[in-house]
């Protein structure tokens, strides 16, 4: 059922033309950094199509950028997979291995991790990347939602180690789903994609701000539809269909059609909003140059809705059933065939 729930968008969903260029790259780096060390590891990662993902949402970085950030979505994909349910002693060293993700970006660039795994390498080489030509203020926005993020992941695992997953009300799961979806700081990165930043004031403003909230709100609700079958294998709560039908007591399909409702008018309000950008930027008096700096950050946050919809619909992290040493590690409740963690 949920993978298949379709949307109705308003935007252009461009893809890369250094799709293919970029993808054979990163699969290389892949297995080179020792992100995917077993043969069902890996076949499973190629089922996901990450690089289809980052080529939607990043249709106009250059053909090497596309492949950093291709880079990126691997390390956080797979760092988020680590827990198992069946070993709550894993969720200390998971906020080990978060802490040392949090601090990279406050370091300076090129330095090598205190916390040594796989994670933590890769993620030391592709920040130096990442954080190429862009300024101070860029690098601290950047960081500061990357660490919300990984925070809020600690939290997540750490409500699962002590067995109150899927215990959050409805109002409490959208603050902290907002969150975990990691949206704000992968915005972020559409700036470094293209070279531009947006103006500060601008970034402040509460319509962009409230913006970005709704654009994760959108890209969270949908990613819980499209996955909940994965999820729901795993035994994983962490998700607004499962919130609702506790919260409600109502039926599966009666909490899937409510997630859907909730969905679609996070993106009412969202293009309410966007249709306030003009507006916006005359009452900071904005020079031209820096009202293309704000279209440009939009365009990143509709880059971001619409490609990761897109994406979402075909990629095999979400397939409605899972064979072999996938099926049983899902059934374990681990995300992963491999191990990440351990040096």
């Amino acid at each position: 059922m949920p993978q298949d729930v379709w949307f109705d968008l308003p935007f252009d969903t461009p893809v890369s033309e250094h799709l293919e260029y970029a993808r054979v790259r990163h699969l290389r780096w892949v297995r080179e950094m020792g992100l995917v060390r077993s043969r069902e590891g890996f076949e499973e990662y190629r089922s996901w199509d990450l690089p289809q993902a980052a080529a939607r949402t990043y249709p106009y970085a250059s053909a090497d950028d596309l492949v950093v950030l291709m880079n990126w979505f691997s390390l956080a994909f797979l760092f988020d997979d680590q827990f198992d349910t069946g070993r709550p002693d894993r969720a200390d060293r998971i906020a080990e291995v978060a802490r040392e993700l949090v601090v990279t970006p406050l370091r300076p660039a090129g330095g090598p991790p205190r916390v040594v795994c796989a994670i933590t390498l890769a993620w030391a080489e592709v920040w130096t990347h990442l954080s190429r030509g862009m300024s101070l203020t860029w690098q601290t926005r950047f960081a500061a939602s990357w660490g919300r993020f990984l925070v809020a992941h600690c939290e997540e695992v750490d409500l699962a180690a002590r067995g109150l997953e899927g215990t959050l009300g409805l109002d409490a799961y959208t603050a902290f789903r907002r969150r975990t979806v990691g949206i704000h700081h992968s915005i972020d990165a559409g700036e470094r994609s293209r070279g531009f930043e947006v103006p500060a004031q601008a970034m402040a403003h509460p319509v962009m701000e409230r913006m970005r909230d709704l654009a994760a709100d959108t890209i969270g609700f949908m990613n819980d539809i499209h996955s909940f079958e994965r999820e729901e294998r795993r035994g994983d709560g962490h998700n607004l269909i499962a919130v609702l039908r506790r919260e409600r007591s109502c039926s599966w399909r009666q909490a899937a059609d409510e997630a859907y409702r909730m969905t679609t008018g996070r993106l009412e309000e969202y293009l309410e909003l966007q249709a306030r950008v003009p507006r916006m930027c005359d009452e900071l008096r904005l020079d031209e140059a820096e009202r293309d700096r704000v279209r440009l950050g939009v365009e990143a946050i509709q880059h971001w809705i619409g490609g990761n919809y897109e994406w979402a619909l075909t990629t095999g992290r979400y397939a409605a059933a899972k064979e072999g040493p996938v099926a049983t590690a899902e059934l374990a409740g681990r995300g992963s065939v491999d191990d990440l963690l351990t040096v």
